[in-house]
């Protein structure tokens, strides 16, 4: 489970203010990557709190509300959208949101918690975790908030492009996905820079 360590080892070292940083949606065909970064109180603690991938819908969206209406927890998140995923590749556009959200926040964080590999160019100071939402709250949190909007918005984008089964599958590449592919094509939503868009444009 998910604890502050990681938060408190970096506070130790004398980094005032520490943020986990998340993303949503790397994988999917279509839809933007969604980013979220989380500040939580020193003295947090949460039973439920884990991984968003570990939890139902239900307790997610729960979750979602009880972190964003808190007083004492700061975030911000950002959605990068396929035009840009398409321009700079899915890292890329990842990496971006990640460094937005770092620099939004107010009061800036002197450090960041990362779920997965370093980030380039990063503008303070970070740690990247493996598995890191199932080993900081605060990646944890931002996870949550990355996931949850990500499928909100989804489900709105499959009101508006209908027969692709967005609010099911959220984009993911699935056999329902790719066969509604084929038989629609792309949409104005899907990443034109991931191959099984890119063959279906081609008539591969």
């Amino acid at each position: 489970m998910p604890s502050l360590d990681h938060e408190n080892a970096l506070r130790a070292a004398g980094y005032r203010i520490v943020v986990g940083i998340d993303e949503a949606g790397r994988g999917p065909l279509a839809g933007p990557v969604s980013v979220a970064a989380v500040i939580l109180p020193p003295d947090f603690d949460h039973d439920l709190l884990n991984d968003s991938k570990q939890l139902t819908e239900k307790r997610r969206e729960r979750l979602y509300e009880e972190i964003t209406m808190r007083e004492d927890i700061l975030w911000h998140a950002e959605m990068v959208g396929v035009e840009e995923i398409d321009r700079i590749n899915i890292l890329q556009a990842t990496w971006l949101g990640m460094r937005r959200c770092a620099q939004a926040l107010k009061p800036r964080p002197d450090a960041a918690l990362i779920d997965g590999r370093p980030v380039r160019n990063f503008p303070i100071h970070q740690v990247a975790l493996v598995k890191g939402d199932s080993l900081s709250h605060s990646i944890a949190a931002a996870s949550i908030i990355a996931k949850v909007r990500r499928d909100r918005l989804m489900v709105k984008l499959a009101d508006r492009y209908p027969g692709y089964g967005f609010e099911v599958h959220k984009g993911y590449p699935t056999p329902a996905h790719q066969a509604a592919l084929k038989r629609l094509g792309p949409c104005p939503e899907h990443r034109r820079s991931f191959a099984p868009v890119a063959q279906m444009e081609l008539g591969l």
